[in-house]
């Protein structure tokens, strides 16, 4: 295994050496010292230029192997750092990169600057360096890490999910979940009152999405890892918030997610402006990372709903939805009346379903059985609503299977909620006649 750290020989890539050495010996890797020399350096002072540079990285790799203990070798590159950086990537299957963060007084908090540029162009999880005591004295084994990951219902999140669980096996951490949510938003897509305010947030809104942030926080409940979830209402860039979070937790490193943003869409990426604006170290995990060889937390089934409106494909469905669910898993069973329903044709529908559970589930089954009866005519946006207010893993749903004329008329309810929601969700047809 090898990890990187870039160096210009600074006070702060000095001590952001001395950290990746730390992190090396904890991690039982090898550590890669790196220079890059520009270009027009080499073609002025040529190989003087390489001697120098040499004998330079000699000196700070036999330094950072005498604090450490660590196996360091210097590497001279020639060219763009972050091109140089990402063929060295590939070529000695790196696993980290580390960097000093860039001076206070750097232009715009470094926007643009040879940090950033990396980070773009690396495809392998990219440390920024700041505050690197706590770093240094979790990889002696004197405490345990702080850890802030930035979470939301995201690729960019499950990997650096993923990195976390990664890191937990060198050391002890200790988890902050942060979710910063528009409450708006969340209020529309969980089918719950639309809040007066961008901070009014209901019971019954904060329950659901701690419920949702814990299901998606649960693969790092393992044994050395503490977790919990913190959430807090936002208004403009989440950057921002999740910064202001991690500051208020008093974290030592915030690890987010990245898509590798371009051109315009990089003023609202989240990780490029924690970067620049967090107090603390930042750990960037590119979703590329998942080609590189990471492990990643394949996904688990907990909860499924099943919806039915009591025709034979519907409750085909029900019984797909049961097997499907391990055991002690939770099967929500939803059926959806008009929006004028009465009262006691709710209480009807309801009884039906309470016939549509298997005898075997009745006392004590092997899955936890959730009943409800929503009222609305947009079914589909109904069901769409309850699997996020749930928080289910899989939405199973009976089709009538109609083509041609027939679907074009009655369309599907099947198909639109596979259009509206991004949770998987099985279709379950009836068997030809």
């Amino acid at each position: 295994m090898n990890i990187a750290s870039t160096t210009h020989f600074s006070d702060a890539s000095r001590r952001a050496g001395e950290t990746a050495a730390l992190l090396a010996r904890r991690m039982d890797a090898s550590l890669l010292l790196v220079h890059a020399l520009p270009g027009n350096v080499v073609r002025t002072f040529g190989e003087r230029a390489h001697e120098a540079v040499r004998s330079a990285l000699q000196d700070e790799a036999r330094r950072l192997e005498a604090l450490s203990g660590a196996r360091v070798e210097p590497v001279v590159l020639t060219g763009e750092p972050e091109g140089a950086l990402s063929a060295l990537v590939t070529e000695r299957d790196l696993k980290l990169v580390v960097s000093a963060a860039p001076r206070e007084e750097t232009p715009f908090l470094g926007l643009g600057g040879t940090v950033d540029r990396m980070a773009q162009a690396l495809t392998v999880p990219f440390l920024v360096v700041r505050e690197a005591s706590a770093l240094e004295a979790w990889a002696r084994g004197e405490r345990p890490l702080r850890v802030m990951v930035g979470v939301d219902r995201s690729r960019p999140f499950e990997v650096a999910r993923d990195w976390v669980k990664e890191l937990s096996r060198f050391g002890p951490l200790e988890v902050v979940g942060g979710r910063i949510f528009w409450v708006s938003e969340e209020a529309k897509r969980l089918g719950l009152v639309h809040p007066r305010s961008y901070k009014d947030v209901s019971l019954e809104l904060r329950e659901a999405l701690e419920r949702e942030a814990d299901a998606l926080l649960e693969p790092l409940r393992i044994p050395g890892v503490t977790v919990r979830a913190r959430l807090e209402p936002g208004l403009g860039r989440v950057a921002d918030h999740l910064v202001a979070l991690a500051e208020e937790e008093h974290v030592d490193v915030l690890v987010v997610g990245t898509h590798h943003r371009k051109a315009l869409a990089r003023l609202w990426s989240v990780s490029q402006h924690a970067r620049r604006l967090a107090s603390m170290s930042v750990v960037s995990v590119p979703v590329l990372t998942a080609e590189q060889g990471m492990a990643t937390e394949p996904p688990r089934v907990r909860a499924v709903l099943a919806t039915t409106d009591f025709t034979e494909p519907g409750d085909r469905a029900v019984a797909y939805a049961f097997a499907l669910t391990p055991p002690g898993g939770t099967v929500h069973l939803l059926h959806v009346e008009p929006a004028d329903a009465s009262p006691e044709a709710v209480q009807a529908a309801r009884h039906q379903l309470e016939l549509r559970v298997p005898a075997t589930e009745q006392e004590a089954g092997p899955h936890k059985v959730e009943l409800t009866v929503l009222k609305g005519d947009d079914v589909a946006g109904v069901i769409t609503q309850a699997a996020e207010r749930y928080c289910v893993d899989l939405v199973c749903l009976g089709t009538h299977g109609r083509t041609g004329v027939g679907r074009a008329v009655l369309g599907s309810v099947a198909r639109q909620v596979m259009a509206r929601s991004d949770r998987p969700a099985v279709t379950v047809r009836m068997p030809r006649a």
